[in-house]
């Protein structure tokens, strides 16, 4: 009788733990959080929209976007990693902000390495005007990258699914010439950051024709980038765009001041390939022309390769000799 009882106790004490896993498991996987093409279009419509002014830098628009993505941080538990979300730093006698958010590693040991993920939230104010329309909302450039920082922002400080600490940085003064991007980079160069990688994404709001790889990357044969994130997806995520070469697109993006001052990995990621959209530096870049569906599916199809690469025990993302 005994050796029955304590049998039916331990076939218990297995059934309760097999039911806590399970409810670990649900619990685990209800916090990962939904994305939605709602929430991004709500962003882009805001980032877009006229009351910012084309978020030219120095702007009072500019605040506003400065401030719209601070209070985004804020709410979705991601901290400052200065003291304050600002990057600050001057163009002539005009004030620049560079929006800096830190999601620190949970590993002990590789918390200490730092992913840099970014994009630009400044644009150029005003262009030519087209039906009395001046404004260049520059939503596909570069609101729409903006978003998509922000949302892997979110996505890892809710799961703390990140081995190693991250960075969301978004860039002022881009249009400008790289200026934010340059002033971040030195200065954490200078603090001595164990900077790893860091990801640039760029005008990512319209999908590249059928047929062709989701995304390309610049400066595609300077590292082993774009094929290590493909094997983190298990999909052809990142492709060759012939014409990034010839167009110098890996330096004229604000990948390429981390590439200069950090020597790290540094690349600039773009499904937007100079014949899928007609309206760059246009008053016509506006939230209603963004496509949804494609930018929701390429958060989402990014999410397993940033992972990959974020958690990955050794550093397996390098330069190649050039």
């Amino acid at each position: 009788m005994k050796n029955i009882i304590f049998v039916l106790c331990i076939a218990l004490v297995c059934a309760c733990s097999s039911r806590k896993k399970k409810e670990v498991s649900t619990t685990e996987e209800l916090s990962k959080p939904e994305l939605t093409q709602q929430a991004i279009q709500t962003s882009m419509s805001y980032l877009a929209s006229d009351e910012l002014e084309g978020r030219a830098t120095g702007t009072a628009g500019l605040e506003k976007a400065a401030v719209y993505i601070e209070n985004y941080l804020k709410a979705n538990g991601i901290k400052p990693y200065f003291k304050t979300y600002r990057d600050s730093f001057k163009v002539k006698d005009i004030d620049g902000y560079n929006i800096v958010g830190f999601i620190e590693g949970q590993d002990p040991v590789l918390k200490n390495e730092f992913v840099i993920l970014g994009g630009h939230y400044d644009h150029i104010g005003k262009g030519k005007t087209v039906e009395g329309d001046s404004i260049a909302n520059g939503a596909n450039d570069d609101a729409s990258g903006t978003l998509a920082a922000m949302e892997f922002g979110r996505y890892f400080a809710k799961t703390k699914s990140n081995k190693r600490s991250i960075l969301i940085t978004l860039y002022d003064a881009e249009e400008l010439g790289l200026l934010g991007s340059s002033h971040l980079a030195t200065r954490l160069k200078d603090q001595g950051i164990n900077a790893y990688t860091m990801l640039n994404f760029e005008m990512i709001g319209v999908p590249r024709a059928e047929g062709e790889i989701m995304a390309y990357m610049s400066g595609y044969d300077k590292s082993n980038f774009a094929e290590k994130l493909n094997a983190y997806a298990n999909a052809e995520v990142i492709g060759f765009f012939d014409k990034a070469k010839q167009m110098s697109l890996f330096r004229r993006s604000d990948n390429y001041p981390f590439y200069k001052a950090l020597q790290i990995p540094a690349h600039a990621i773009s499904t937007f390939d100079f014949t899928n959209f007609d309206y760059y530096h246009h008053v016509d870049d506006e939230a209603d022309k963004m496509d949804y569906d494609h930018m929701l599916k390429f958060i989402n199809t990014m999410i397993p390769a940033l992972e990959g690469m974020i958690n990955a025990p050794n550093k397996e993302v390098i330069l190649n000799n050039e």
